[in-house]
Parts: structure tokens; C-alpha cells; sequence
């Protein structure tokens, strides 16, 4: 008898003598470039250092595009959008010691985010490994130790032979549900030794799915279908998983509102009557999902922003389906359905029975007219009119990326993305410096769209390195940087704890000349003017700026 795991392919007689004669000159480095280019990779992103050059070497003899930046942390965040968009993992090189810890808040955010990155580090040689201090440059006693409470997995390489199997097996890992950053090291003189192994040719490392258990979902179903008020709250697993389309259905089936969290946005459309939007940080929002029987939260672990900074404490039944174990029940008791949001959204509609409910659209417009009139009592005139210029000359397929500035913190509320994956910030881990080198991993995926980039001026100056870089690689991204004379949030936050501020203040250059400088179009604004220059600026092909200077405020919170 002969089972599928005794069969084993033969290679052809051309592989043979492929594998007899490789190339001459090739190094470890080729090995790890060759095993990208087999997996599917096309596009990698890093920045040079001295441990690492074996692998930076190899890519002039390969078809991989590189798009080099400035700066580590940049890097990380640019393969985090270009995951985060293709959906692919996304290869960042780096090199060791310094170059390798400047990546971490990176990846920080694509863990937070489950954005699929894939980090290849250098090492000092072999034999430093191990903990013992050599003295070499750059050394670290454990240097795996640094990523391994952010990343999925780490892998560790000791030789040539080891190379294509470790990058498989993090290749893998890092596409597997929940996606997320991976991080595979590789000593200096394993990348640049001359190698006589065979060129690596395709790599298989699909990811196994993750699907619900049948009598989970059948218990969900049922709970669901005989509700006398359900809701939904829809995270960003549902767009991960690209799964609005299912959601909708559902939604519409069971005639129960949604509501989309600030990673979610676009997982259902804005308008529908069953919308209530964004509105997480709004009481009357949490009071609607509060009061709902049967509360489905699909793609989120509830966590502080989803949850109004855990005031949320539902009454009703919680039904949690999330690929990431960790999240699951994390906050709330629930029937926890550890899934990919797709396959457990597949699994309720091939069950869940119709529920009629005609009082459902006028409970969700009395919610949005409790939270306009809200809004409406603060005088917001100013934040309202320039986010409302940013979504007109927005196209609706044009990918957008918020750094933690005040805009962002009302676009998570209050902004329509119109598409799934299309909004992108840095609400995940948190940290400055996201909006523009995000949207140049962006525009590397897809150069058929301009994409957005929004940062205050704080955030700005993280980046503008990389103004150099969008300007080398002519890539379509547009900048706007709201400038406000400081941290504008932190200002807010400070003066309303302590009565003042402290640290926030800074000095800034000259945005549009300092953009001008690089060889990038750049225009000074006013909110009367935001939109025609903005959608101006979005047609140009390359890089461009907007500068709006502008003391923005927050609406009020309800959580305290």
C-alpha cells in the first residue's frame, strides 16, 4: 500500500544537471535570495549594513526588486503596509546589532497589526554566537532575545544547508492566522562563504488554514438566528481574511447592526443602513452594544481602544471568533471560536436562519443621531471640515496610512474608508513615525494608486529621511503633514491632567522648503484650500507634500 507521504517527486533530467552544475560565485547570500524569489517574493525592503552585505550582494544577481530606506525603523514599517496590502509576506533585510534593534518598534506594530513580515537579520560569524563576547562589531550576547517577545517565531541559522528551510519555515509562520513579523538570523560569514549547493528552486510553505470547530458555530448560529437584539462589532481580522463580503451577508441575514473598529474600518460599508460606523469612543455607542442580547465580535480581542478604554461590559451573550489564541476570551467571557474570520463567517451562513427585525435601521439612526448631536455641542467646526476635505479628494480605492497624530484620532471615528484595506494607522502597537514610510511600502505594492500619507509635524520629522527615498524610487505618495507646532495630542492629554503641558513644544523647519530640498513638489495650504490641493497633489505621478498648519482639537471623550 502506498501513502501520499511516501510519494516523492522525482527531479527532471534538466534539474539534475542543474543541480550537478550550479553557477559559479554564488554565496549563502544567494541561497537566502533564491529562497525568497521560490517562495513568491518579488520585493524586498531593508538597508545595508556590514554583517550583511553577503545577502545585499546576492540581490544584484537576482530578479528581486529592492527598495532601500533610510532608516531600520522605516523599513519595518514599509514592508508592514506592503503585507499589509499584497497580503504577502514581506521581506525585510537588516543587519546586525544596532540596524537590527533600530526595526523593533516596527515590528512591534505589524505584531500588533498582524501584518506578515518577514525580518532576515545578519550575525556576527559562527563562532560569536553562543553568548561568548568576542569583541566582534555589532555583537549582541543573544541577540534573538531582543525580537523574541515581538515577533511569531524566531529562526536561528548555523549553516549554508539550513537556509532554505529556515526561511520556509518562517515564511509560513508568518502567513499562518493570525499573520504577523518573523524574524530568521544568519551569521556574516554563513551569507558570504562560496556555496556548491544546488540553486533553490520552488519552496511549498502554504500556510494550513485555521477553521472553526462545526459544533462551535452551530451553537453560534443558533444563538445568533434567535436573538432578540444581536450586533456585531467587525475587527480587522475581517478584513485580513477579506471577508466583508460574507459579513455583509450575515449582517443582512440576521438584520443585526455592525459596528467597525478603528483596525476594521471598511470591513462593512459606511452608509448601509446596518451601519453604526466607527463610533467606538462614544458612550452612546457602548451603551447600544452593551444592551444587545447577542453580541458577535468578529476579527478583535476587545482591547483598550475597541472596548472606550474598557468601559465596555456587555449584558448579553458574547459570541468571539479570532485567529489569535491569545485574544481569545482575552477581555470578556465568550463563546470563543478560535477561526480564521472568513472560514467561521462561511461556516454561520451555510447554518444561520433568517431574522426578521424592521425596528433594527431605526435603532442604529437614533445611535448616529445621538453621536452627531453630540459632536454637534462641541465646537468642531475646524477638525469636521478638514477631514470631510481629505475623504473628498481621496479616490475611494486609494490606500490611506495615519501616524498617531489628532487627524488620525478622528479619522478612526469618523472616517469613511468606502473599501476594504484601504485605511491603515499606527493604532496597533501605537508608536510615531508610521504614516509615510507605511505609504511608501504602500505605493511599492500597488504604483497604479496614489496613496495617502498623514502625520502631524511631530511625527513628520521621525521620517522625513524618507522623503529621499520616495524620491529615488518616484513613488506616488502623497504627504500631508498637519503642522500644529508640537505633539498636538499629548498637548491635549497633558493640559487636561495636569493643567499644562510639558515636553511638547518643538521647533520644526520649513516643510515645504525642506520637501523642495529632496526634489519633491510641495504646496502650503489652508482647510478653505485642503481639498483642491490635496486632490492636486494626489494626480501628480511621484512624491508630493501638503503642508496644513492647523491647531486641531479632539472631540470630548466619554470614557472617563
Amino acid at each position: 500500500m502506498t501513502h501520499d507521504h511516501d510519494l516523492v517527486l522525482r527531479p527532471t533530467a534538466a534539474q539534475t544537471e542543474a543541480a550537478l552544475n550550479p553557477p559559479p560565485g554564488r554565496t549563502g547570500g544567494d541561497l537566502v535570495v533564491e529562497t525568497l524569489a521560490g517562495l513568491g517574493a518579488t520585493t524586498v525592503f531593508g538597508l545595508p549594513g556590514q554583517h550583511a552585505l553577503g545577502m545585499f550582494d546576492a540581490l544584484r544577481r537576482s530578479k528581486l526588486r529592492y527598495v532601500g530606506l533610510r532608516v531600520e525603523n522605516n523599513a519595518g514599517f514599509a514592508a508592514d503596509a506592503y503585507g499589509r496590502i499584497t497580503g504577502e509576506a514581506a521581506p525585510l533585510l537588516l543587519s546586525t546589532g544596532p540596524g537590527a534593534l533600530m526595526s523593533l518598534a516596527a515590528l512591534q506594530e505589524a505584531a500588533a497589526a498582524s501584518a506578515p513580515v518577514l525580518a532576515i537579520g545578519s550575525q556576527v560569524p559562527a563562532a560569536g554566537l553562543g553568548g561568548g563576547r568576542h569583541g566582534y562589531l555589532h555583537e549582541l550576547r543573544d541577540q534573538q532575545a531582543s525580537f523574541r517577545d515581538i515577533v511569531k517565531s524566531v529562526h536561528t541559522v548555523r549553516t549554508q544547508s539550513q537556509i532554505p528551510s529556515a526561511i520556509a519555515a518562517a515564511w509560513e509562520s508568518a502567513l499562518t492566522a493570525p499573520h504577523g513579523p518573523v524574524w530568521v538570523e544568519i551569521p556574516q560569514d554563513v551569507l558570504l562563504a562560496g556555496t556548491a549547493l544546488p540553486v533553490v528552486t520552488a519552496m511549498d510553505a502554504t500556510p494550513e488554514d485555521l477553521p472553526p470547530r462545526p459544533e462551535l458555530t452551530a451553537l453560534a448560529a443558533h444563538l445568533l438566528a434567535n436573538a432578540e437584539r444581536p450586533a456585531i462589532i467587525a475587527g480587522g481580522g475581517v478584513v485580513r481574511s477579506d471577508a466583508s463580503g460574507k459579513l455583509l451577508a450575515l449582517a443582512e441575514r440576521l438584520q443585526a447592526p455592525v459596528v467597525t473598529t478603528f483596525g476594521g474600518k471598511g470591513a462593512f460599508p459606511w452608509k448601509h443602513p446596518l451601519s453604526l460606523q466607527s463610533w467606538l469612543e462614544d458612550r452612546h455607542t457602548t451603551d447600544f452594544l452593551e444592551d444587545a442580547d447577542v453580541l458577535l465580535v468578529v476579527g478583535s480581542g476587545l482591547g483598550e481602544l475597541s472596548s472606550n478604554y474598557h468601559t465596555f461590559a456587555p449584558r448579553g451573550r458574547v459570541i468571539q471568533i479570532e485567529a489569535d489564541l491569545g485574544k481569545l476570551e482575552s477581555n470578556h467571557p465568550a463563546l470563543g471560536i478560535h477561526a480564521d474570520a472568513r472560514l467561521a463567517l462561511s461556516a454561520l451562513l451555510e447554518t444561520v436562519g433568517t431574522r426578521a427585525d424592521e425596528h433594527a435601521a431605526d435603532r442604529v439612526r437614533t445611535v448616529l443621531d445621538q453621536v452627531r448631536d453630540r459632536i454637534d455641542g462641541q465646537d468642531l467646526t475646524l477638525e469636521r471640515q478638514v477631514l470631510a476635505a481629505v475623504r473628498d479628494a481621496l479616490p475611494d480605492d486609494a490606500p490611506s496610512f495615519w501616524d498617531m497624530t489628532i487627524l488620525a484620532y478622528w479619522a478612526w471615528s469618523a472616517f469613511d474608508a468606502r473599501r476594504p484595506n484601504t485605511m491603515h494607522s499606527a493604532q496597533g502597537a501605537g508608536g510615531l513615525g508610521y504614516g509615510f514610510p507605511a505609504a511608501l511600502g504602500a505605493a511599492a505594492a500597488d504604483p497604479t494608486r496614489p496613496v495617502l500619507a498623514v502625520s502631524g509635524d511631530g511625527g513628520a520629522m521621525y521620517s522625513i529621511a524618507e522623503l529621499a527615498t520616495a524620491k529615488q524610487y518616484g513613488l506616488n505618495v502623497t504627504w500631508l503633514i498637519v503642522d500644529d507646532g508640537g505633539y498636538g495630542i499629548l498637548r491635549e492629554y497633558m493640559t487636561d491632567a495636569f493643567g499644562a503641558a510639558t515636553g511638547t513644544e518643538l521647533a520644526r523647519p520649513d516643510f515645504v522648503a525642506l520637501a523642495e530640498s529632496f526634489g519633491v513638489p510641495a504646496v502650503r495650504t489652508t482647510p478653505e484650500d485642503l481639498r483642491e490641493d490635496l486632490a492636486k497633489s494626489l494626480a501628480r505621478s511621484g512624491p508630493s507634500v501638503v503642508v496644513l498648519p492647523a491647531l486641531l482639537k479632539m472631540f470630548a471623550p466619554t470614557h472617563l
